[in-house]
């Protein structure tokens, strides 16, 4: 059974999508318009084997369960992003 989650909590977002769009840039306005502004350290990037996909990780501190839905919701509308988890 999985524990809920408690709030404020550091939560890893990880998103995926092709390198060649605008995956970083796009993702990364969503997360901030809802969880602030993010450092350079909160942000991991890995390009796939291949090099033809970005890997992005973002650590935010969640306030509310609100606002990662929000997040999510906007995530996956993106045309950039393939797949959020």
């Amino acid at each position: 059974m999985t524990e809920p989650l408690e709030f404020p909590n550091e939560f890893p977002i990880k998103v995926m999508g092709r390198r060649d769009s605008d995956l970083e840039a796009a993702t990364r306005e969503i997360i901030e318009r809802h969880a602030g502004p993010l450092g350079d350290e909160s942000v991991k990037v890995r390009t796939s084997g291949d090099g033809n996909f970005l890997a992005l990780t973002y650590t935010i501190t969640a306030q509310s369960r609100n606002q990662l839905d929000a997040i999510y919701r906007e995530l996956t509308a993106c045309k950039a992003v393939l797949m959020a988890l």
